[in-house]
């Protein structure tokens, strides 16, 4: 199977347990237990609306950068303003001691 037949396929069967979860609910009542089955199952329709927007955009990837393109990194220092006044992640700045 391609990925868009098991798409196609686990977008069907959703739908299907949504319906299902539907009638079952007209059967069983509205009770606590069954609104938890009713949020669970749209809450999966929502986790794979979510999970086929972010495997479209990561084969899309960022604009202007191919998956296999080399991104060059100077073998240059990095300039030291970058750094002035910055702290030691942990250790706190210069002048002052760690308690």
């Amino acid at each position: 199977m391609s990925l868009q037949d098991d798409w196609t396929a686990v977008d069907r069967n959703l739908t299907e347990l949504i319906r299902s979860v539907a009638r079952l609910e007209e059967q069983v009542g509205t009770g606590l237990d069954m609104r938890r089955v009713r949020s669970d199952a749209h809450h999966l329709r929502e986790s794979l609306d979510l999970l086929k927007e972010s495997i479209a955009g990561a084969k899309a990837g960022p604009p202007g950068v191919g998956k296999d393109e080399m991104v060059p990194v100077p073998d240059a220092p990095y300039d030291a303003a970058l750094w002035k006044d910055a702290e030691d992640e942990g250790l706190g700045a210069k002048d002052r001691h760690a308690p």
